[in-house]
């Protein structure tokens, strides 16, 4: 983490502020301790951002790093992911402005941006760029040792990717630091790793050792603590995702939180592939967990439902909906706050 309280953000999102390609700017507002200084999005300049987004942070949006650069950001975070995982020219131009005067950059980039020549070149001395998403050294195979810690494991799952995961773990989290729990998040994403968390960028770690990854930071961080909330990742019925199985290897949860969007039918990127209904999905999670009794056998306790596309009367239906289907409790956890949630967990 090369991220210190003294620094302050501009938050590269073009076009990124109201779609879900500006997930990780977007978490940085709600959950960065840091000072935001800007937001830089020309579809979106001179906006409100709680108007846009409704996050109750006050946070100017600019058009350019150039204009972000009169609320003197230390550090430049790229808060987007265009599609293909490439930044597009002129988004390249930007963050070549934004070194130029001297800033420090976060990317969170399949593409390390620090192995561009003309970046490199332009960095002075003591000025950085931090590729996040990189695979740690000394990784092994994972053995499931895991399952010998006494603290409460939780993992959260989804039905597709981005639909909250990590949201739900930083909320549940904070609502055990009230209860003066001694409570730990393990970042397994590129954004939770921003905001200063311990952990591993999974998707960076070659796949024979994703298990073993994820392990190691449990077994580092279990005998210290009360209960750890792992961050999920990907799903089980996304084709493109391979990272919830190592998730559930190396952590051998205890708890598993379920994810959804809410009213999702299908999975967003294979709009092919159908999403089944939340009992399975339950059903389905805890079988692969237990593999027949090869491993301790996790419980799903809770629905975390993402209504944020939703009105207040339609969420409160959804959320009706999925405690009747599943006779497991539910909530939205950025509306209505986690305490549903924490209940059966602490309590079993």
């Amino acid at each position: 983490m090369l991220l210190s309280s003294h620094d302050r953000i501009a938050l590269l999102m073009h076009e990124g502020t109201q779609n879900p390609g500006g997930k990780t700017g977007l978490a940085i507002l709600r959950y960065s301790k840091l000072p935001i200084a800007a937001v830089i999005d020309y579809a979106c300049a001179g906006a409100e951002l709680s108007a846009l987004t409704g996050i109750q942070r006050s946070v100017p949006i600019v058009n350019s790093v150039e204009a972000a650069l009169d609320y003197q950001p230390t550090v430049l975070l790229i808060g987007i992911a265009p599609s293909g995982g490439l930044l597009p020219e002129p988004w390249l131009k930007e963050i070549e402005v934004g070194l130029k005067a001297g800033l420090n950059l976060v990317n969170g980039l399949h593409h390390p941006l620090s192995q561009i020549p003309a970046f490199e070149q332009l960095l002075q001395e003591n000025q950085w760029i931090w590729d996040v998403r990189q695979e740690p050294p000394g990784l092994s195979v994972g053995t499931g040792q895991a399952a010998t810690l006494s603290c409460k494991r939780v993992l959260s799952v989804g039905t597709d990717m981005s639909v909250g995961k990590m949201s739900t773990n930083l909320e549940l989290h904070n609502a055990c630091l009230s209860r003066g729990l001694r409570s730990k998040v393990i970042a397994t994403g590129q954004t939770n790793l921003m905001l200063g968390d311990d952990g591993v960028a999974l998707d960076a770690v070659r796949v024979d050792f994703a298990s073993g990854a994820v392990e190691q930071q449990v077994m580092r961080h279990g005998p210290n603590h009360e209960i750890l909330f792992i961050e999920g990742q990907g799903s089980m019925f996304n084709p493109a995702s391979t990272a919830t199985l190592p998730l559930l290897r190396g952590s051998q949860p205890t708890h598993l939180i379920l994810v959804h969007r809410a009213g999702q039918t299908h999975i967003r990127n294979f709009p092919q592939v159908k999403i089944p209904s939340l009992q399975f999905v339950v059903d389905f999670y805890q079988t692969v967990a237990a593999a027949g009794g090869a491993f301790r056998e996790p419980k799903v306790v809770g629905i975390a439902l993402n209504t944020g596309h939703l009105s207040q009367t339609e969420a409160d239906a959804a959320i009706a909906a999925a405690k009747d289907e599943t006779q497991l409790p539910c909530t939205d956890v950025i509306r209505y706050g986690a305490e549903p949630l924490i209940k059966p967990i602490l309590e079993s």
